[in-house]
């Protein structure tokens, strides 16, 4: 039967999966009319109906934490809103820990949950036991109980939030496969089945499985693929509590629940498999995967020695469905870079079902505001690189994605599949000097160097690492002497023409004009003041700009030039990798570089912030005076094919001077020393320029107003309620990593949003944002005690509006 499709409506949804229907549902509640969603076959047919259905009150980041948290209390009233019946119920949760190192990640996850009113207590193996008395505790060192945790019924929890969306106004057609789209422009204007075209100003890709080949008929990335996913299903278990809470045994790979009075156990093995390499078939629709017990052996076996019930009842069903996962764990979500109407939610990664009220929530009102309702950078689509859609790299990289579910989250891990991948031109050389390498937007980078005899391996744990030491002796360097950092990574954009300048004065908060030869710090910002970009703008010539940027932001931020570059006589141009960069910092740089030289290097000839072209050694290169480190130094941009040739020259002069490689981790531990902000982590779309410090690098009086200077005139104009501040543990011991909660006498202020260990200072520091409504001053920052929990213990910390090293700058500009 032919569908009876609208010819033009406002907004196109494909997939009918619970995320589907979830952005449907509420985008609808938000009073948006003429919706549709596109079903290629029936509601929740792909992944959503085989689901376990755990619907958890924590993720593992505070921003996925406030989604889960939504979800939750969405489900709780859903049935009684629409009369769809969703089989939700709040049983709580137990998470076990079987080793020190899994108590502490556990209880590190508690204090943050417990930041965001999320119900956290911290217990013992017997008290697990007695809340999951078909546990065998026998390895247990403690656990986590989280009252809030819940289960649902996946398909009618669909079938409830599809009620919803057209109870709202929205369309629901089942059984129209989308087959292409029509473009002019950055903008879709069409989407096409075999029933005709329709016409719409929007388009949201949540096809689940198919997401990946549905932004390919448009040309967006969408990096995703599918994996196998286990469970099993067991006999009717005599006595089972209706109630059982769920039990996750993260060091075991598994999970429980109660399923109508059996067990169901399901799991995430180390390597996965990939499915559906050759395409998924036409005619999928609630199929099951053939059955892999020699795959699941290993997660089974451990169950029943976890739960020895499982060694006296059988097992009614093996399951093994496809489910999409991502490069890094995270979905996808938000609008797409090369498009200004397109948007997707889709790679949920397992936790599709306790993220899809939250999810659908954040990008109905993403989609109505043209903003996120809060910083949700680490599942914006546009954090992904050209690369990672690449069937071969999604294979491979997925098959070990899934298993790190519940593997260790250690701090600093890597991942090890589909590694290799971009090299900067120094790779080799500095690979034999030790390099240990780890990986950002595909960047091979070095984090740190290992001594000769020792292997550039991490050995991982929440405490002192292997590399602690020698990180230690790159900082050293740096401070004392002179360090080397491969910078190539950096995304590197030429912005020309007559409406160049024009162009960055509107993004830019800064004043990026003036003479030939200067380099501006900036922000770009949106119209709420929130900060889209942090980056650097050097003037090449009169309608010639360099914009520098962080590799893991290329993406997004190109995505943000290209949008507002309406004018024809502005020429975009990436050139990251024409250049590759080398980082020449410490006290004795200058002495170093001037060996190399004719230039003249000194402070007067080569001022802060200011560019040079110069001669250096085998090279001619752009010699840029900027740090990060907070120390006297020069970024060199030399063309990559000269870039091994002036590398050795360096080295070869640097033995004279003390120069030593030095990785990002010691580049993370001295910008924090000096309070310097990392995008994405200390500062988003959602943070104040004025709050995050910045003032300084915001421009009023310019004659071409920057978006969002509006905002910030009436936020200058109040008290700065909420800021970023400063810290560093009284204690040399304990370690800070990030998403730590702040208190000031005794009460919850803050979180922390990067932290490491201050070598200089001899204790772990951090960023943190700290919230108070009558003001965040001087006064209110010396007059409290200051206290930052980690793993439910709170540490003494010392707070200030100032960098800890140097807060004059001298050393910089020396």
């Amino acid at each position: 039967m032919m569908a009876d499709l609208p010819g033009a409506v406002r907004v196109v949804i494909v997939g009918g999966g619970i995320i589907g229907c979830s952005v449907a549902y509420h985008l609808a509640r938000l009073g948006w009319r003429d919706i549709v969603l596109l079903e290629r076959k029936q509601l929740s047919c792909g992944t959503t109906w085989h689901a376990a259905g755990l619907v958890r009150s924590m993720l593992y980041t505070v921003n996925l934490t406030r989604l889960a948290q939504y979800t939750a209390e969405l489900y709780l009233g859903l049935e009684a809103e629409t009369g769809q019946a969703t089989g939700y119920k709040r049983t709580g949760s137990v998470s076990i820990a079987t080793n020190a190192e899994r108590f502490e990640e556990i209880l590190r996850g508690a204090s943050m949950a417990r930041a965001f009113s999320v119900a956290a207590e911290q217990i013992t193996a017997a008290e697990a036991v007695a809340r999951w008395p078909l546990l065998d505790a026998a390895d247990v060192v403690g656990a986590v109980w989280f009252p809030q945790d819940g289960q649902t019924n996946p398909s009618d929890t669909c079938a409830a939030l599809a009620k919803g969306a057209r109870a709202y106004g929205a369309r629901i057609i089942e059984g129209v496969k989308v087959t292409g789209m029509r473009r002019v422009g950055r903008r879709v204007t069409a989407v096409e089945t075999p029933e005709g075209a329709i016409a719409c100003e929007v388009v949201i890709n949540c096809a689940g499985l198919w997401a990946r080949e549905v932004g390919l008929q448009v040309g967006v990335n969408i990096p995703l693929h599918a994996c196998e996913h286990f469970y099993v299903v067991t006999e009717p278990v005599p006595g089972l509590p209706a109630n059982l809470p769920m039990l996750r045994d993260m060091d075991g790979g598994a999970y429980y629940k109660e399923d109508a009075g059996k067990l169901l156990v399901g799991g995430f093995e180390l390597t996965a498999k990939p499915w559906g390499i050759d395409g998924i078939p036409e005619d999928f629709c609630f199929d099951q995967l053939p059955d892999d017990w020699d795959h699941f052996a290993p997660i089974l076996e451990g169950a029943t020695r976890r739960v020895p019930v499982l060694q006296r009842v059988g097992i009614r069903t093996f399951f093994n469905g496809p489910e999409s996962f991502t490069p890094d764990q995270r979905y996808h979500l938000g609008p797409v870079p090369e498009l200004d109407n397109y948007f997707v939610a889709a790679g949920f990664n397992s936790i599709g079902i306790q993220s899809a009220g939250g999810a659908g929530r954040a990008l109905a009102e993403w989609v109505a505001a043209g903003e996120p309702p809060f910083d949700l950078w680490e599942v914006d689509v546009r954090r992904v690189m050209p690369h990672q859609g690449r069937k071969h790299y999604l294979v491979e990289r997925v098959s070990e994605a899934l298993g790190l579910l519940y593997a260790m989250h250690w701090p600093y891990r890597q991942y090890e599949t589909a590694r290799g991948i971009r090299t900067s031109p120094l790779h080799e050389a500095l690979a034999a000097r030790g390099a240990c390498f780890g990986e950002v937007a595909g960047w091979e980078r070095p984090n740190w160097y290992a001594p000769a005899g020792v292997a550039p391996r991490y050995r991982y744990s929440y405490g002192r690492q292997n590399w602690f030491s020698y990180c230690a002796a790159e900082c050293r360097a740096a401070r004392e002497a002179v360090a080397l950092f491969d910078l190539s990574s950096f995304a590197k954009f030429d912005v020309s023409g007559p409406d160049a300048e024009a162009l960055l004065q509107r993004l830019s908060a800064n004043d990026i004009g003036g003479p030939h030869g200067r380099v501006v710090y900036t922000q770009w910002l949106n119209e709420l003041g929130g900060i889209e970009a942090d980056l650097t703008v050097s003037r090449l010539d009169a309608d010639r700009f360099f914009v520098v940027t962080s590799s893991a932001q290329a993406v997004r931020d190109w995505g943000w030039i290209n949008r507002h570059a309406s004018s024809s006589r502005v020429a975009l141009t990436d050139v990251t990798s024409a250049w590759a960069v080398i980082g020449i910092m410490g006290p004795g740089s200058r002495a170093l570089l001037q060996e190399l030289t004719a230039a003249d290097l000194g402070p007067a000839a080569f001022p802060f912030a200011t560019w040079q072209s110069i001669v250096l050694g085998p090279a001619a290169v752009r010699a840029v005076r900027i740090s990060y480190v907070g120390e006297l130094g020069w970024e060199l941009y030399v063309p990559t094919e000269f870039a091994r040739a002036l590398l050795a020259a360096i080295l070869a002069k640097g033995e004279a001077f003390g120069l030593r490689p030095a990785g990002f981790h010691a580049l993370d531990s001295l910008r924090l020393e000096k309070g310097y902000r990392h995008w994405g982590h200390d500062i988003t779309a959602e943070d104040s320029a004025l709050g995050a410090g910045l003032g300084f690098a915001c421009a009023f009086g310019k004659d071409i107003p920057f978006i969002g200077r509006e905002a910030l005139l009436a936020a200058r104009a109040g008290r700065l309620s909420r800021r970023l501040v400063c810290f560093a543990l009284e204690a040399p011991e304990p370690l800070l990593y990030r998403n730590e909660p702040i208190y000031r006498d005794g009460a919850l202020v803050g979180l922390t949003t990067s932290g490491a260990y201050g070598h200089t200072l001899g204790r772990a520091v951090a960023l943190g944002w700290v919230q108070n409504e009558g003001g965040v001053d001087p006064t209110f920052i010396a007059g409290g005690r200051f206290e930052i929990e980690i793993a439910g213990r709170r540490h003494p910390a010392r707070a200030s509006l100032r960098p800890f090293y140097d807060p004059t700058g001298a050393r910089l500009r020396s």
